[in-house]
């Protein structure tokens, strides 16, 4: 995007605005650790909206219901660093990790955002060490890389017992990731019982691991993503409403009309 500079360090997201007129808003499609050295982090939760500024620390579960703006704030730029946490990377350390010190009764939270104290040393430390690779265009080597990745991890892990039912709640190894299989396929014309199959489950077990990711229903999940993939190819002026409508999976222009405005307040020709 215009206006932003990002550096990209395997599972390490470093991301600085250069033009204070920009933001990004996007979907939390992995567990995150962040924290913040300048700008704002507006992150919307349901219908909670929590911002974040110089200073704050928080991690974010993985949630497509979750929507993270990034924006300049007070003449400061928005700058920040991200630790994204794998299912692989977790699936990793999972493995390596004493199965008898496993803290009993761990309970996953259904809330999303939690906020950390950024006065901790351990927080301060791993945090200040990468300061220096926004403006130096030096790439840490993988093992740095690594090594802050199982510093962020433990940072969460001695902050609450409950984030190892979060972190490390896998699936069973067979079943493909429900939420990434739903990002591939919202497109596609599947029955509920056809994402069941498809994802290795139960019609049971896959609403109840739906209900996990999601407050909506599968279905529901399938048209509101098809409306945001819409309501992106329209604001890019690239397409035609009637293009719009069948490349995202609608089979009806009038049904594609009436749920667009019911999300936006107004019909996809007016969009631009």
């Amino acid at each position: 995007m215009k206006g932003i500079d990002t550096l990209r360090y395997s599972d390490i997201f470093l991301a600085m605005y250069s033009d204070n007129g920009s933001s990004c808003l996007h979907r939390n499609h992995s567990h995150v650790l962040v924290y913040m050295y300048s700008g704002e982090l507006e992150i919307k939760e349901h219908k909670k909206i929590t911002r974040l500024h110089k200073g704050d620390c928080a991690f974010i579960r993985k949630d497509f219901s979750v929507q993270l703006t990034k924006q300049a704030r007070k003449m400061e730029q928005f700058k920040a660093v991200f630790l994204m946490f794998t299912d692989k990377f977790l699936r990793n350390f999972y493995c390596r990790l004493d199965k008898e010190s496993l803290p009993e009764n761990a309970r996953r939270s259904k809330v999303s955002l939690y906020r950390l104290p950024s006065d901790r040393p351990d927080i301060v430390s791993l945090f200040e060490s990468m300061t220096s690779y926004f403006n130096s265009g030096i790439r840490p080597t993988d093992e740095l890389l690594e090594l802050k990745m199982t510093e962020g991890l433990y940072v969460l892990l001695n902050t609450d017992k409950n984030l190892y039912a979060s972190l490390f709640d896998f699936a069973d190894p067979w079943k493909i990731d429900i939420m990434d299989f739903m990002e591939q396929n919202y497109m596609n014309d599947l029955t509920l019982a056809e994402m069941t199959n498809y994802t290795g489950r139960s019609l049971a077990t896959f609403k109840r691991d739906f209900n996990k990711v999601s407050d909506l229903s599968p279905q529901k999940w399938v048209i509101r993503r098809r409306l945001e993939a819409a309501h992106a190819l329209i604001l890019s002026g690239t397409r035609k409403v009637t293009d719009v409508c069948y490349r995202v999976g609608f089979k009806n222009l009038s049904h594609f009309s009436k749920a667009y405005k019911g999300l936006y307040g107004y019909s996809p020709a007016h969009s631009n």
